[in-house]
């Protein structure tokens, strides 16, 4: 194990994107790069089922996909990255994102920001 992951299980929501969870994922990261893509992404927004199919998508990478389940797709194996094709794609931002990552709303999420506005 690479010294500097010492401990990390036992950070709650940290999933490490190693080369075995980039692996797990490939196919549905590759099908969220894709949304780069005009003629993917159109599909994808007229016909999500073909889009899917065309990927070879299974069934529980569909769900994940179709439900917007941020969390079980970190889980999975999507690189955060990928993760941002699909938010830009279903006008999600990445504190909505990240917000459900954490089980929270937006506005929950927010709370816990030091930022301007935000409290």
């Amino acid at each position: 194990m690479n010294p500097q992951l010492k401990g990390i299980e036992s950070l709650p929501g940290t999933y490490v994107f190693d080369l075995k969870r980039s692996a797990a994922g490939l196919r549905l990261n590759r099908f969220l790069h894709g949304l780069t893509q005009p003629e993917k992404r159109t599909l994808f927004k007229e016909n999500p089922e073909a889009a899917f199919g065309k990927a070879g998508l299974d069934a529980e990478e569909r769900r994940m996909v179709r439900e917007l389940d941020w969390a079980a797709m970190i889980r999975y194996g999507a690189s955060f990255f990928c993760l941002e094709k699909l938010g830009r794609v279903k006008g999600v931002s990445n504190p909505e994102m990240v917000a459900a990552f954490r089980g929270e709303t937006l506005e929950q999420f927010l709370k816990t920001r030091n930022v301007p506005g935000a409290r």
